[in-house]
């Protein structure tokens, strides 16, 4: 059965029955293939069904996560905190069935985690999101991030269009710091948004504007672009999110695609790739429908940079767009 007609039955369901019986007390989480039972699986296992349990109590008592017992990194506990601040959201599953995905790197990855997010201080009314998370271990086992998840369908497809074992590697990299880069408008983080732009980033920033006359006659919107550095984007984004300070920043990524730079066998450019995305941004205060295209350099794995950011708006008068790729951009990385 198509899993968007079974999410839509869900969310009617969160909306008919009490708020209440949404989440479980207590969630148990069990790996369903892909590791072999031991000592190692249990601990991933009894970490997260830890945190989720204790994530559903803090949610129905309406407080903050309690990390006293939990043991997790101060990086997670912040991940969470943030998300939480703007967030708070709950596991809507009593018992969570995946099966555990090995990753090129050596380390673990759990997805499809099933979530219920709303916004702080208000009541179960129907407008909240149904999303997925992901939680990803180390090669110890302990909870190494904890995220929202893109589509498993967009994130398979993406693996499966590598053509070696390095570029796939880059590509759970990419679909890693583009769940990271998604979690991060629901968290505000704008500390996060200030590491992974390059200093001497190229964005484009865009927006639809709605016109009429004085008479309220409806006139053709109109799109106004503009070419923006990392700080005035920055400031620009900061405004946005204090703007929508305790609002639930609703943003969701389609139709991802993964390009590598065309000219990956000169090694200045082989650890660069494109990423294009149609992102759907819904806020207290703004929204729009459009094509983010992303230049990420992966020179330095462990911190990677975006060089490129731009916006597009998806459907603009009936008019087709030509849309940004990698290629538009093969001249943008310098050389070393």
């Amino acid at each position: 059965m198509d899993r968007r007609f079974l999410t839509t039955l869900w969310i009617l369901f969160l909306i008919i029955v009490p708020a209440e019986s949404t989440y479980a007390q207590q969630v148990e989480v069990r790996f369903q293939g892909g590791i072999q039972p031991g000592a190692l699986a249990d601990k991933m296992c009894t970490q997260l069904s830890a945190l989720l349990t204790e994530v559903n109590k803090a949610y129905e008592e309406g407080r903050m996560v309690n990390f006293g017992t939990l043991r997790l990194s101060e990086d997670v506990q912040t991940t969470i905190s943030m998300l939480w601040e703007n967030s708070p959201f709950c596991c809507i599953d009593d018992v969570v069935t995946q099966p555990c995905l090995r990753r090129i790197n050596g380390m673990y990855q759990i997805r499809n985690i099933s979530l219920l997010l709303n916004s702080p201080g208000q009541e179960a009314d129907g407008n909240e999101q149904f999303q997925q998370g992901v939680a990803t271990f180390d090669q110890n086992g302990n909870l190494y991030t904890f995220n929202l998840a893109l589509e498993q369908n967009i994130y398979s497809n993406i693996l499966q269009s590598s053509i070696d074992v390095t570029d796939q590697r880059y590509r759970e990299l990419i679909l890693d710091f583009t769940e990271r880069f998604r979690t991060a408008y629901n968290e505000h983080n704008i500390g996060f948004m200030q590491q992974i732009f390059s200093e001497d980033a190229l964005i484009v920033t865009g927006k639809v504007i709605k016109r009429e006359t004085r008479d309220e006659v409806k006139l053709p919107n109109e799109i106004v672009y503009n070419v923006k550095n990392k700080q005035e984007y920055l400031t620009a984004l900061k405004r946005t999110f204090d703007n929508d300070k305790k609002n639930l920043i609703n943003v969701t990524f389609e139709d991802l695609e993964v390009m590598r730079h065309p000219n990956v066998n000169d090694p200045d450019y082989a650890r660069v790739y494109g990423v294009t995305l149609r992102q759907k941004y819904r806020s207290g205060t703004y929204s729009d429908d459009g094509y983010v295209f992303l230049l990420w350099d992966f020179s330095d794995e462990n911190k990677p940079k975006i060089m490129v950011r731009t916006w597009q708006p998806h459907n603009f008068k009936g008019e087709k767009i030509d849309i940004y790729t990698v290629d538009t951009f093969k001249d943008k990385m310098a050389k070393k």
